[in-house]
């Protein structure tokens, strides 16, 4: 176990480069079984999360190659078995995605319950729906093991999703492309890493229409090639990154930030008073900025909700609740996804924040609040509770201790390394 000793209250200065999205890593690596040719990978995020997929990948038999730089050369040409190994998949929610994969190359499959963060229930069931409509036999086993088969997969017709679920679109997308016939998925998930598979699909000749829409049009065809391809940048962590510069009133460029997929980030993030410019693929977030939240007609107080894409993203839902620490004025935040992402909260009021937990899903937050660090040690319960956590330490007065930081390890990359470039006071030790 390792931990963060962060001595908060100092400015920071200078550029941070955006790792590659997590979640398209996570979702274009296992997708590399759908073609026995080789493929090649770039920006892909030194994270855990992606380490434990690799493992998955390797203990299946598929040759991977680290190229360095992020970049990495998967050949999936000997697939030796259709079981993935419990303990490994047991590790992330992400190893659900191979479901689509191995039933469109091995025709079976056989994988544990997904494991991940604890931030509330998160249900499988859209993903049955869309491998059942595609042919798909669908059973679990008491002991949380899901066996699923389809010698023949075949194309859905119409698939109307019954939640816009990400992990379920990618899931369906990637068992439709080698499937006969057409899939029209409606209700699909649109988010940046969404789009990230399709067109890496694309490249190695998917037919797949409507990328970027809530409906995919998928004709299926009979092998997919080889192809290289480059990821895009982790709009969580720009969001994540620009909190960071706002709480701690500290001027920051963020390298590689690309502006386009920041839309709603920025609505929700000017209701805080944080603003940031654009400059090419760069922001640039100015220091010392008056954080006043602005609240809504009549003065009444501003509800901010998570919403699927293009709506805000709801893990950036944990750094919102820091960054009304510091502004001034009400605010209240409701995730309605899941029940326990706020829990963390009760760390930060123990650190001098005004924040009321009102029920499982919603907290109001009173600010401006002056922090002060927590030498005792605060625990990192997810990873985006962690991040939270390290940004309210950054702001604090006096040492703070973050514990259990491998969930930070999970989804952000070499972070703290990053942070003293800044000039952030932050080390990692051993427990």
């Amino acid at each position: 176990m390792s931990k963060f000793i962060i001595e908060g209250g100092h400015p920071l200065y200078g550029e941070i480069t955006v790792s590659g999205n997590k979640n398209a890593a996570l979702k274009l690596l296992p997708a590399c079984l759908l073609t026995d040719e080789p493929v090649t990978l770039h920006n892909i995020p030194k994270i855990r999360d992606v380490e434990n997929t690799i493992l998955i990948l390797r203990d299946l038999g598929v040759e991977l190659a680290d190229l360095g730089g992020g970049s990495w050369r998967i050949h999936a040409q000997n697939v030796k078995k259709w079981e993935l190994n419990p303990e490994l998949a047991g590790r992330t929610r992400a190893s659900f995605v191979f479901a689509g994969p191995m039933l469109a190359r091995m025709g079976r499959v056989s994988l544990p319950v997904p494991g991940g963060d604890v931030i509330g229930g998160r249900p499988l069931d859209t993903h049955v729906q869309a491998l059942t409509a595609l042919g798909a036999n669908v059973s679990m086993s008491r002991r949380g093991v899901f066996k699923m088969e389809a010698p023949h997969l075949r194309g859905a017709g119409h698939l109307l999703l019954a939640e816009a679920s990400v992990t379920a679109t990618e899931n369906a997308v990637m068992a439709a492309v080698l499937a006969p016939g057409e899939t029209v998925i409606d209700n699909a998930a649109c988010e940046p890493h969404v789009r990230d598979l399709c067109q890496f699909l694309s490249s190695m000749g998917a037919q797949i229409e409507g990328m970027g829409t809530n409906r995919l049009t998928i004709h299926g065809v009979d092998k997919l090639r080889g192809t290289e391809y480059r990821i895009g940048s982790d709009f969580m962590e720009v969001g994540s990154f620009i909190g960071m510069a706002a709480v701690t009133r500290s001027e920051i460029r963020i390298r590689d930030a690309q502006p386009r997929n920041l839309g709603m980030i920025r609505l929700v993030y000017e209701r805080f008073g944080v603003r940031w410019e654009d400059d090419g693929e760069d922001i640039v977030v100015p220091g010392n900025q008056e954080m006043v939240i602005r609240e809504g007609l009549g003065g009444r107080i501003v509800e901010i909700k998570p919403l699927p894409w293009p709506g805000f993203p709801p893990d950036l839902m944990s750094i919102a609740v820091v960054i009304g620490t510091q502004a001034t004025g009400s605010i209240l935040l409701h995730d309605w996804m899941y029940e326990s992402r706020f829990f963390f909260v009760d760390h930060l009021t123990f650190m001098g924040a005004r924040v009321v937990l009102c029920d499982p899903h919603r907290v109001l937050v009173q600010g401006p609040s002056r922090l002060f660090a927590n030498p005792s040690g605060v625990p990192s319960p997810d990873i985006r509770a962690g991040m939270a956590m390290v940004l309210a330490a950054l702001c604090a007065r006096g040492t703070s201790t973050i514990h259990n930081i491998q969930q930070i390890d999970r989804g952000y990359e070499r972070i703290e390394e990053k942070l003293r470039l800044l000039g952030a006071h932050i080390t990692r030790m051993d427990d």
